[in-house]
């Protein structure tokens, strides 16, 4: 999973670094800031959300937040991808809230297939997709969140509870009931998504 904690602490001075840089009035550097960080938000936002629109509004509205941000930004207080998964976080359960418990739309939702595989593969990769998305649907908004976090997007404990303003015990009992309920809802679907051989 590339998770934006995998990136080492030089990547994360960089980001702070930019973001000082476009403060001063640099749009060079907002323009590398938003390269790197943007696809990463956009993941985040389109699994928990399931859907492509609304998480490019996520994705940008966090980077709006950002550049309002910049101008006070302290070094060292937070890491810049840190706030922003956190400001994701906040603006997909806003969302969600909003939508109510219903499910609506996650069929509508299609991941971009590796062109590389063979039809056959694609279509199961599809499936697999697909069955993931409905089995997180099927989560509480906070489950769903702490499972993103750290199963797709490959965040620490620590920096989830920071993401989601809870403690790191609470983080690992969400994912942890999380984990349990995705493999309940998928166990019967094992043979017919290709897993009865793995």
């Amino acid at each position: 999973m590339d998770g934006m904690q995998d990136l080492p602490n030089a990547q994360q001075d960089a980001d702070a670094e930019l973001l000082q840089r476009y403060a001063n009035g640099d749009a060079a550097a907002a323009r590398l800031l938003t390269a790197r960080l943007v696809p990463r938000l956009h993941g985040h936002a389109l699994r928990v959300l399931g859907d492509r629109a609304e998480a490019e509004d996520v994705a940008q509205e966090a980077m709006l937040r950002l550049w309002r941000q910049a101008p006070k930004w302290r070094r060292g207080e937070a890491k810049v991808t840190t706030w922003l998964y956190r400001v994701v976080a906040n603006l997909c359960t806003d969302r969600l809230r909003r939508r109510g418990a219903g499910v609506s739309g996650l069929d509508d939702v299609a991941e971009p297939a590796d062109p590389t595989p063979g039809a056959a593969q694609q279509m199961q990769q599809a499936a697999r997709v697909d069955a993931l998305q409905q089995a997180l649907a099927t989560l509480s908004d906070r489950q769903r969140q702490a499972v993103v976090l750290r199963h797709i997007d490959g965040m620490a404990n620590p920096e989830i509870a920071e993401v989601l303003g809870i403690g790191v015990e609470a983080v690992e009992s969400l994912t942890a009931r999380g984990k349990r309920a995705l493999a309940a809802q998928l166990s019967a679907q094992r043979d017919a998504l290709g897993f009865e051989n793995e």
